[in-house]
Order: C-alpha cells, then structure tokens, then sequence
C-alpha cells in the first residue's frame, strides 16, 4: 500500500496566529474549533492535505529541514502580499531553471514562492 500527505503540520507558539496567517496566505478559512493550543485548515477536505498548527513549548531554533513550496502566476506580486500579511522576504534565487523567494512566516518557519513556468 502507498502512503499519502495527510498533514502539513506547524508546531507553534500560537497556533490560531499561526493559522490565521496560512489561512490569509493560501485563502483557505481556519476551521472551526481553533484554540491557544490547536488550529486546522482544510481539515475536513478529502482531496488535500490538511494543515495542523500545534502549540509547542520551544521556540523554533535553526533553519527548517524541510518547507513548503507554493508557486504562483505574479510572484513578486504574492512575495509583496505575503510580506504584507507578516512574511519576511529573506533571499531570491533564479537557478536551475527557476526563479523563487525564499520568505519566513510570522514565526520564523521558511517558505518559498516559485514563478509559475509559463506554458509553451
């Protein structure tokens, strides 16, 4: 049997900011129930993973072994959204073949956006 993505899941200092934030940045309400110590979004839809922000005692402490990677059609128009929303813009990059914005979310965890490739 294959394995699927089930969760993206965030440990937090404040899981209901935290998910405020995603749910601005991907446009996705947090659903109902959210407290100091939980959050989800899109926990109740089959057809995608669903993000979990969890309340952790310790602070987040080096750079994140892994990250999410979102794209977009306009990425310097959703890198300044984002930044607008509480993101920090830490570095660009245009390398193999892509051009992308690494940016940290309100807790510090880093993210990138991608430029969409234009479709030939």
């Amino acid at each position: 049997m294959a394995v699927a993505l089930s969760h993206i899941t965030f440990d937090s200092a404040d899981p209901r900011s935290l998910a405020r934030f995603w749910s601005e940045a991907l446009d996705r309400p947090v659903d109902e129930g959210a407290s100091e110590f939980f959050a989800t979004i899109d926990n109740r839809e089959p057809d995608r993973p669903s993000w979990f922000f969890i309340r952790v005692p310790e602070g987040k402490s080096a750079k994140n072994r892994m990250h999410v990677d979102l794209t977009a059609d306009d990425r310097t128009a959703e890198v300044e959204r984002l930044s607008a929303l509480g993101a920090v813009q830490l570095s660009e990059h245009d390398a193999w073949g892509a051009v992308w914005t690494v940016l940290a979310d309100p807790e510090g965890n880093e993210f990138c956006v991608g430029q969409r490739p234009v479709q030939s």
